[in-house]
């Protein structure tokens, strides 16, 4: 990576910028000021990737012309979208669906660059299958305050790892940024090694 290019996570994420900050690159963070509004009869994996794409635009407004934004937005699907949870009842009914069956986790990605005019937006599906769970153990888990601005009421890095029976796929997107995915991009788009 040359001097040159700068990355920029346009999130304010906890969760995405302990990912990145596994890997020994330099980044800056400024969050995306963007509202996340889900559509009616809108595809989970359309929403995810639109989301993504806008926080990118939001942010790439106020980079510089060779700073590389990446942004990402991840939706919890299972017959409907669920996104963060508004208040306690609808923490309580979204892991009450969730719970004994299994759901899929999507993360839209976006990667933008003002100098080359590169946007690259893409998906990433994690299936996870939740454990049956009590009433009073959805309750608890609630109590626990971790499910507040997680898509889907839960967090499988934390708590919520209890919760899960098993995960298809890469974990790192179920917590809500595909890392892999995102290295796939940075190689090939933007010559860029995390490793």
């Amino acid at each position: 990576m040359t001097d040159l290019n700068k990355l920029i996570l346009a999130s304010a994420s906890p969760r995405r910028k302990e990912i990145l900050e596994n890997f020994q690159v330099p980044f800056d963070i400024i969050p995306a000021n963007v509202e996340e509004s889900i559509h009616e009869g809108e595809e989970a994996k359309q929403i995810a990737m639109a989301l993504a794409f806008e926080k990118a635009l939001n942010v790439l407004q106020y980079c510089e012309a060779d700073d590389i934004v990446i942004a990402a937005d991840t939706v919890v699907y299972k017959n409907e979208i669920f996104g963060k949870p508004l208040n306690y009842e609808d923490a309580y009914r979204m892991l009450n669906l969730l719970q004994n069956d299994i759901h899929v986790v999507i993360s839209g990605i976006a990667v933008m660059q003002k100098s080359t005019d590169i946007k690259i937006v893409d998906f990433e599906s994690t299936k996870v299958k939740l454990k049956k769970l009590e009433h009073e153990r959805i309750q608890k888990y609630i109590e626990s305050g971790e499910v507040w601005d997680k898509a889907g009421s839960y967090a499988i890095q934390g708590k919520g790892s209890l919760l899960v029976d098993w995960i298809k796929g890469d974990y790192f997107n179920v917590v809500g940024l595909p890392i892999s995915k995102l290295d796939d991009i940075l190689r090939k788009y933007f010559k860029i090694e995390l490793m």
